[in-house]
């Protein structure tokens, strides 16, 4: 029986997830040395977190927030639509996204970490994570 976090995956999901946590974009690694060990005010995050047909860059199990980082073929047209198909297939499982793009979290990385704080303070920790 699938973990209640992941919802419904499938192993190459899970293959793939392992794959990218050994192989992060800068800004992806860059973030989750801040994230990691729970660095941030506590909190846990898991990388490359499998959840359904879906990889979770950074997931906090206890807030139900998953934090994008998004390379500059977010801004195609195609790929955009692709996302917000997936921002809304998570929010409605009671998932909150947020996206940043790699300029943002190479170059403004403190104005990330202060927003993903924000995030888990603007609601409370789930009870069943």
């Amino acid at each position: 029986m699938p973990r209640k976090t992941r919802g419904q995956t499938t192993a190459q999901i899970v293959h793939t997830a392992r794959q990218q946590r050994r192989t992060p974009t800068p800004a992806e690694e860059k973030l989750w040395e801040a994230l990691r060990a729970r660095r941030l005010a506590g909190l846990k995050f898991r990388r490359q977190h499998p959840y359904g047909r879906f990889i979770l860059d950074a997931f906090c199990v206890e807030h139900q927030l998953e934090v994008e980082v998004d390379g500059g073929i977010h801004t195609r047209p195609a790929q955009a639509e692709y996302d917000a198909a997936r921002t809304e297939f998570l929010e409605a499982r009671g998932i909150r996204v947020l996206r940043f793009s790699n300029d943002e979290v190479e170059k403004h990385l403190d104005e990330v970490l202060k927003r993903i704080v924000e995030a888990t303070k603007a609601s409370p920790p789930n009870p069943l994570s």
